[in-house]
């Protein structure tokens, strides 16, 4: 028998960060009970909302989440269930021994400049959450009856925003793209995107697998400086990150031998420009750039300025937690208070929350399993009573939990809404998910 037999951790979030500290805890304190909470009745955060559409091979890493808490007895989820709207902390402090934040950092940074309030001015975690259908984001309704668009950011957020603004139907159809996304896509009169980077080519934030795509799009052409291209990198970068810098080169080398209007759609890729102002009355009518230069490793503006007419501003600058009642917040890094993790006595933070929208999904794994090393050692007193008296809390509250098998029979039935060859056709919806759900078969 287990020395962990009796105790109980809540894990809040099932993105990445969440179910790798759930599989850390399953290595390190065998026997343990784990829920994993979630405030929606589909799990996985990031990977059902925030991945590329067009990417269904990253989002196959929901499977190794799946055996997680298929494969154990000792793992349930509880979807539908939200921090802060149906359980508070404290709740949560005196049914578990441990509470894990890992609910990510699903809201925009903002800009800090003049217009940023402007009607079809949008973050990119909204703008990918319309056209990944995620409830929270499918009345954005973007107006795409626009000449130009203009994109901040050259990470690989940005690229996939752009990508999908430039993508077919036809090239869509192997996607689970949100149906009222490409209809809109396809039917604007979009022509022309600008990708805006504070830095230059050398710093870009971008892997080059993801800015070689921009290349092979069907319908768009991709558009750089030649002369904006370095032909040296710095003497002083050592030989790893020459080689990835000297990859993105040589594709951007490769995407400025295009030219305009050869295709539908144009992106055009800007170095050096940083955004000043956002141009127009009560809509979006342009966009004031600063020029920029790199100077010691710093990115200053060099006070000339220019203007690019366009109607929509999609700003891809990084992610922000939210603030919930009775956690301490950091409000100017837009995450968890902690130290190393702690929160509070038995509340932790892992992933996003903890420190900030940075790496990739590989890269909550290591975080994850530090955190999870510092909840178990600190493992002590009485044991409390966990998941069942979790479900009595449920049941008193009048609450309507989603486990993992129902979760199971929504994904079947989105599979089976899908027409070949998309993977499946997401519910817009968290009332038509419980609809679909409840509703006798």
């Amino acid at each position: 028998m287990s020395e962990f037999n009796d105790r109980s951790v809540a894990i809040v979030g099932s993105g990445p960060g969440g179910m790798y500290v759930a599989q850390a805890l399953l290595e390190k304190a065998p026997g343990c009970k784990i829920d994993i909470i979630d405030r929606l009745p589909s799990p996985f955060g990031l990977i059902r909302g925030g991945v590329a559409p067009d990417h269904q091979n990253t989002k196959r890493v929901d499977k190794k989440y799946t055996q997680t808490i298929t494969n154990n007895n000792e793992v349930r989820y509880v979807g539908n269930i939200a921090l802060g709207r149906d359980v508070s902390l404290k709740d949560l402090t005196e049914i578990y021994d441990a509470v894990v934040l890992a609910y990510g950092a699903p809201y925009d940074n903002k800009l800090g400049i003049p217009g940023e309030d402007k009607e079809n001015v949008y973050g990119s975690n909204a703008f990918v959450g319309w056209y990944n259908c995620h409830p929270d984001f499918i009345d954005l309704k973007p107006n795409l009856e626009i000449n130009t668009a203009a994109v901040i950011g050259i990470g690989n957020v940005a690229i996939d925003v752009a990508r999908v603004l430039s993508r077919t139907p036809q090239e869509m159809a192997t996607t689970d793209i949100a149906d009222y996304a490409m209809d809109s896509i396809d039917a604007a009169s979009l022509k022309d995107i600008y990708m805006f980077a504070r830095r230059g080519p050398i710093e870009a934030a971008c892997t080059n697998t993801e800015l070689k795509e921009m290349g092979e799009l069907e319908a768009a052409t991709t558009l750089v400086d030649p002369n904006i291209i370095p032909t040296d990198l710095p003497d002083n970068m050592d030989d790893r990150t020459k080689k990835v810098r000297t990859r993105i080169l040589d594709t951007l080398r490769l995407l400025s031998k295009s030219k305009a209007n050869e295709k539908r759609r144009t992106v055009h890729i800007e170095f050096y420009a940083s955004p000043i102002e956002i141009l127009g009355s009560n809509k979006v009518e342009g966009i004031r750039m600063e020029r920029t230069e790199v100077v010691n490793g710093r990115c200053i503006g060099t006070g000339e300025t220019f203007d690019i007419p366009c109607e929509m501003v999609i700003t891809c600058i990084g992610s922000r937690a939210e603030a919930i009642e009775g956690i301490p917040f950091n409000e100017r890094n837009g995450i968890v208070e902690h130290t190393e993790g702690r929160v509070a006595p038995r509340v932790y933070a892992a992933g996003w929350v903890k420190r900030g929208a940075t790496g990739t999904i590989g890269t909550n794994r290591l975080d994850s399993y530090a955190v999870t090393d510092l909840l178990v050692s600190d493992f002590s007193g009485k044991a409390k009573g966990g998941p069942k008296e979790m479900d009595t809390f449920i049941k008193g509250r009048g609450l309507q939990a989603i486990t993992f098998d129902d979760w199971l029979v929504i994904k079947e039935l989105e599979e089976n809404a899908a027409i070949e060859p998309a993977p499946r056709r997401k519910f817009y919806t968290v009332d038509t998910m419980l609809e679909a759900l409840n509703t006798p078969r």
